[in-house]
């Protein structure tokens, strides 16, 4: 299986795995990873490794973070690269981690899965237009 971590400012990543078990159950083979506002850069990387540590068991990881360019994305990335099994995602959503989390035991490979997820975030957003419904005029049919 692909473990999946999740990362992110303040209470991204708790916020979001609180909302994925209400919605799926218990994730297995998961991390939320919190980048605190009292955590330095050090405290982060020490956390994701631990939590790509704790995934051992999983021959690939996926990591969904918040921002692109943020903290915990560019520590994921410095920390996750050189492992070469583990691919980092910003941009994250709840749509994509919930399809992420369900479909990840299918996925060929992290690579694919990557793609899937970047694809499912931007199916995610989306915006409402109101359109009226036009009403039809009623005719003498007789």
């Amino acid at each position: 299986m692909i473990g999946l971590i999740v990362t992110g400012h303040g209470h991204f990543a708790s916020g979001l795995t609180s909302s994925l078990k209400l919605i799926a159950g218990e994730p297995k083979n998961y991390a939320a990873v919190d980048f605190e506002e009292t955590d330095s850069t050090e405290d982060l990387a020490k956390k994701l490794t631990d939590a790509m540590d704790s995934l051992k068991e999983c021959e690939e990881i996926i990591v969904l973070s918040d921002l692109a360019g943020g903290s915990p994305f560019k520590t994921a990335v410095e920390i996750g690269y050189p492992r070469q099994n583990v691919e980092v995602i910003a941009g994250t959503n709840l749509g994509m981690l919930v399809e992420i989390n369900l479909t990840r035991t299918f996925a060929e490979s992290v690579k694919d899965l990557a793609e899937s997820a970047v694809n499912v975030g931007k199916e995610q957003v989306m915006r409402f237009v109101y359109k009226p419904v036009e009403q039809v005029e009623p005719t003498d049919g007789i």
